[in-house]
């Protein structure tokens, strides 16, 4: 039988010297699932993540900064490594070995320790110290060219799909298995998570076509972006859209016997470009003719796959994610109050739950200090010479 509220991490420490998004984040999946995360800054510039994205990548978390320039910071790290199972760290290739921060240094001082560098390109590889961003990496693995209405019309996601799902998803799932394997063989792992890979690997669609046809078709063009009138975005009268996704002749016959188009039944993926452009043109047409309320009342109790496309604060307040438990209002002392979206893992014997904000630089750090072993002399001295702030 479960015992009720046991975070399945509980027990588990991270040590946590990311910054921005794919490894705050991928590290606020796990301290969502009950492990003890450490925050670790510098002590100048730190995560310099806007305070609004700082609010909701940091929650349960701890907050320590460490000069890791100076040897005596860099020796506050080892020897909170000891105690650690998990490190995360986002630096350029290199630059942890310069700080003494690296895998082969902290193993040794904990054999059983998972370390995961993200980086955007890898540790190695001809693109292995090259800067870039979310954008870059869509772009070197194929996927920024699949996203757009057409091969001119490109596109530009404000959900950064690379540093997400090539970046915190991926590293969440190499630490998870590294870490599974240490506690059985006592011996940890060094994770290399490059941002571009992880999305390359994601890739699966266009994939498919590129393996069926011998190339990808270009952007709009394809099964699910926009080749077929079947699945789409239909603008309404009052400027907003529906998404109709009936792939499956079940649900194209119900919407189309719904919207008393019985013509266009014979035309759900019909294979002839024409014919789909003019069916989408007429589906354009009728849905423009009212707004969005109308066509969700003629819509209502259908099984035919078709949805408002909300905005994020229509999202938030809808009775499904409420009645999930998706949504939190959250006040921080220092970010303000805005909500937070909860963790998408539900599972049984345990209950989500905001333990604490999102840490501010340095808010933990005596305390994470003493259960390292450190007396109050030691962190008052490290305090004075800016090591540990």
């Amino acid at each position: 039988m479960d015992t009720p509220n046991t975070a399945p991490l509980a027990g588990i420490k991270v040590l946590d010297l990311s910054r921005l998004l794919p490894g705050p984040l991928g590290a606020q999946y796990l301290a969502d699932l009950g492990a003890d995360v450490i925050k670790i800054e510098e002590t100048q510039a730190g995560d310099y993540a806007p305070p609004a994205l700082r609010a909701v990548c940091n929650r349960n978390k701890r907050g320590l900064r460490l000069d890791l320039k100076h040897p005596d910071g860099q020796a506050a790290l080892a020897t909170l490594a000891r105690d650690a199972d998990v490190l995360i760290e986002s630096f350029r290739p290199g630059v942890t070995t310069r700080l003494k921060a690296d895998y082969d240094t902290l193993s040794r001082h904990n054999p059983r320790l998972v370390y995961c560098s993200i980086t955007g390109y890898g540790q190695d590889g001809p693109l292995a110290q090259a800067a870039g961003h979310d954008l870059n990496y869509a772009a070197y693995a194929g996927v920024a060219d699949q996203m757009g209405c057409g091969p001119d019309q490109p596109a530009l996601s404000n959900l950064p799909v690379a540093d997400i799902l090539g970046g915190s998803l991926t590293a969440v799932m190499g630490i998870l298995a590294a870490l599974v394997d240490a506690q059985r063989t006592g011996r940890g792992r060094y994770v290399d998570i490059a941002i571009a890979d992880g999305l390359l690997a994601g890739a699966v669609v266009p994939l498919a076509t590129l393996n069926a046809h011998g190339d990808t078709r270009p952007a709009g063009g394809d099964t699910l972006s926009g080749a077929l009138a079947c699945y789409g975005q239909y603008r309404t009268q009052d400027g907003r859209y529906l998404a109709v996704a009936a792939l499956e002749p079940k649900f194209w016959d119900t919407l189309c016997q719904r919207l008393g188009r019985q013509d266009l039944l014979a035309l759900h993926r019909d294979e002839d470009a024409a014919r789909q452009a003019w069916a989408r043109a007429e589906l354009q047409e009728l849905f423009a003719q009212r707004p969005l309320a109308h066509w969700l009342h003629v819509l209502d109790g259908a099984d035919c796959c078709v949805a408002p496309v909300l905005k994020l604060a229509e999202s938030l307040a809808h009775p499904h994610f409420t009645a999930r438990g998706m949504v939190h209002a959250a006040r921080h002392a220092e970010y303000g109050a805005g909500a937070q979206v909860g963790s998408p893992v539900r599972m049984s014997g345990f209950q989500f739950a905001i333990a604490r904000q999102a840490p501010l630089p340095g808010e933990h750090t005596p305390q994470i200090l003493r259960e390292a072993g450190y007396d109050e002399a030691a962190i008052a001295s490290l305090s004075a010479r800016g090591v540990a702030c």
